[in-house]
C-alpha cells in the first residue's frame, strides 16, 4: 500500500498547498505503509511538514479527533488523506463542525472505498482496493505454501484506483 498511497497523493499534490494525513496506528502494517506513502509523496513535492500527520485507530471518532488536531496545527489545511474511509468520515464530521466546506475549503480522500464512501455527505473520494483479487491471490499463495512449504512467500502489489467523488 505504500506505492498505492504515494501514487494517489502524487497525482493530487499539485492541486493543494497544505496536505495533511490521518495515519493509522504506527504499530500496524497498513498504518505504517500508508504513512510511508504519504511521507514519500509530500517529500517529493517539497511540502513536508511533520505537524500535518495525526494518528488514529481506523475509526470515525479517531478521524474526527485527528482532524481537530490537524486544524489546530494549521488552520489553512486544504486536503486530508485518511488511512481509512471510517477515519475520513470522521474528518467530514469535524470539518462540518468547524464550518469548513468539503471540497471547497478542504478536500477529503479516504482509503478502502467501502460501501459507506458512496453514502457519505458529500460522497467520499477513496482509494479502491481490489478485495476479490486480493483474496484470490492470498488463497493461491496459501495453497502454494501448503503444497511446497519451503517455497518463499511472494510479495505482490495489486493495482488500485483513486475513485473521485464529491469530497475532492
Amino acid at each position: 500500500t505504500t506505492e498505492i498511497y504515494t501514487l494517489s497523493l502524487h497525482d493530487a499534490l499539485p492541486i493543494w498547498a497544505a496536505v495533511a494525513t490521518i495515519a493509522g496506528p504506527p504499530d500496524m502494517a497498513p498504518g505504517i505503509d500508508r504513512l510511508l506513502g504519504y511521507r514519500k509523496a509530500v517529500a517529493s513535492a517539497g511540502v513536508s511538514d511533520p505537524g500535518m500527520i495525526a494518528y488514529g485507530d481506523f475509526t470515525g471518532l479517531a478521524g474526527e479527533q485527528a482532524t481537530f488536531r490537524l486544524l489546530d496545527h494549521r488552520r489553512n489545511t486544504d486536503a486530508i488523506f485518511a488511512a481509512s474511509d471510517l477515519m475520513a468520515m470522521g474528518a467530514l464530521r469535524a470539518l462540518r463542525r468547524t464550518g469548513r466546506r468539503v471540497p471547497d475549503d478542504v478536500a477529503v480522500i479516504g482509503f478502502d472505498d467501502s460501501p459507506l464512501a458512496q453514502h457519505a455527505e458529500p460522497a467520499l473520494s477513496s482509494v479502491h482496493q481490489p478485495l476479490e483479487a486480493m483474496a484470490a491471490r492470498m488463497t493461491r499463495e496459501l495453497l502454494g505454501v501448503i503444497a511446497a512449504p519451503d517455497r518463499p512467500p511472494a510479495h505482490v502489489i495489486l493495482a488500485t484506483e483513486l475513485v473521485l467523488r464529491d469530497s475532492a
